[in-house]
């Protein structure tokens, strides 16, 4: 199954349930391998957050994601819809600092996207495929979230308020084609003692009988819930029993249990890929989830190093030799880290680097037990990316490749003299304006020794780097 965005932009407005602020929110269409993006166009940089659970900074009634000062909170329904309806890439531009709640539910956003219509990309969906059992247990909540292998993803979520109104109730969701209809309507609930808490707290400034499922689980007196509404800023209504309050009507029975699974959903989606497997929430919150999902990103990881090892056969003929190498960059000894490249295509390249004790840098970095420099492994990496960025661009010889940025880079193994290191580089986005994205990994024979994501800039030799990020800017 291919990758699908929308086809056309369409905008929402409402309000934050926690800022009551008022906040419209547009989803554009975007290019396969984007994933789901938000841009605070508010502020003045307008800056990106990108929509991972590494992102995510604050699980408090709501789930909130950030990146550098900049943040968005109460993503979880918005990213539900998107999970639900099989959207991987988007943009979703917003003024404020938190989604809409609008009615309580992902149902709005999901009748928004549908509207917008889907548009199918060229490029196939990466999908995480759950091949032994992955367990995230909280002993203090009894919280239990398990992925087990299964040929499509399908979830079941279980909960239990230990109230005797709401009770024990499970909800199941067994094809994705099901989501809209029955998932996606179900509305977020709140009983009704907790509602002071979060008054006093600085929470819900846009809540209303109206964006959620209020259950009356003990009965207040007058004065209280006149207190209560006047703290709201809302009219006072009378209980005269327990159960659910008499200003809504539910959707289905077991609606809190499918509103669960709706925030599983929506945190889950910050994997940031598809799932084939069965999902089991007991008693889940947006803090077990996103541990969850931290869980199913580390296994995806671990699942793409794995399927993306490369081959290396050293009696096939190489894409480029070294001599061809050094019509591409600009490194001379003892700096040219890339012996040859096996490997290239429009988002991947695969170098080599044979790893030798006449390396220069071995009399000096532990000349007793020599280690290859993880910097010049970072740097032998950027060369090899380098050739792929160079290879777009006509004229190659006189173009650089400068480092903007290095992230989450990571050392696992030792190399040592006599090593073949085999350097492999993905784009992670398309090339723009000259900015290059890449996920780098460095192998000797099947073992990971390094790998992190790197940022480069694409410079005409006549120019310097700061000049050409100066005109983009």
């Amino acid at each position: 199954m291919n990758q699908h965005t929308i086809k056309q932009p369409v905008t929402i407005k409402g309000i934050g349930l926690h800022t009551g602020q008022d906040v419209t929110m547009t989803f554009l269409p975007a290019e396969s391998g984007q994933g789901v993006r938000f841009q605070r166009i508010d502020l003045s940089e307008k800056p990106f957050i990108k929509a991972d659970v590494n992102q995510v900074v604050s699980t408090l009634r709501g789930t909130t994601i950030q990146q550098a000062d900049a943040h968005v909170s109460t993503v979880e329904h918005a990213m539900a819809a998107l999970f639900g309806l099989g959207i991987d890439n988007v943009l979703i531009q917003i003024d404020g600092p938190e989604v809409p709640i609008l009615d309580g539910s992902a149902a709005p956003f999901v009748r928004a996207l549908q509207e917008a219509g889907l548009a199918e990309l060229a490029e196939e969906r990466d999908y995480l495929e759950i091949t032994e059992p992955i367990r995230f247990f909280d002993e203090t909540t009894g919280t239990e979230l398990v992925a087990m292998p299964a040929d499509y993803f399908q979830v079941t979520t279980m909960i239990d308020f230990n109230s005797k109104i709401l009770g024990q109730q499970y909800a199941s969701l067994s094809s994705e084609e099901d989501f809209s209809a029955e998932i996606a309507p179900c509305r977020t609930f709140v009983f009704l003692h907790e509602l002071e808490y979060l008054v006093d707290h600085n929470l819900i400034k846009g809540g209303d009988l109206s964006n959620a499922i209020v259950i009356v689980d003990r009965l207040m007196n007058q004065d209280e819930l006149d207190a209560l509404a006047k703290k709201l800023n809302k009219p006072s209504v009378k209980i005269d029993k327990e159960g659910i309050l008499n200003t809504i009507e539910l959707f289905f029975n077991n609606e809190p249990a499918r509103h669960k699974l709706l925030d599983v959903l929506g945190d889950l989606a910050l994997v940031g890929k598809p799932i084939k497997g069965k999902i089991v929430a007991t008693k889940p919150g947006h803090t077990a989830n996103v541990e969850f999902a931290k869980l199913l990103k580390k296994a995806w990881l671990e699942q793409r190093r794995m399927k993306g090892v490369p081959k290396y056969d050293p009696n096939a003929e190489p894409v480029y030799n070294t001599m061809e190498v050094a019509k591409y960059l600009p490194h001379r000894y003892p700096f040219l880290l890339v012996d040859k490249i096996i490997e290239i295509s429009d988002n991947h390249v695969v170098g080599v680097k044979n790893v030798t004790f006449n390396e220069a840098f071995f009399q000096g970095h532990f000349p007793g037990n020599p280690v290859f420099p993880g910097v010049l492994q970072i740097e032998a990496l950027a060369q090899a990316g380098g050739i792929l960025a160079l290879s777009k661009v006509g004229d190659p010889g006189n173009w650089d490749t400068y480092f903007v940025k290095i992230d989450g880079m990571k050392f696992k193994n030792k190399v040592s003299p006599g090593d073949t290191l085999i350097l492999k580089m993905e784009l992670t986005a398309p090339i723009r304006r000259g900015l290059v994205q890449m996920h780098g990994t460095a192998y000797v024979g099947n073992k990971l020794v390094s790998e992190g994501e790197l940022t480069a800039q694409i410079v005409r030799r006549t120019e310097k780097p700061e000049e050409v990020l100066v005109k983009e800017a």
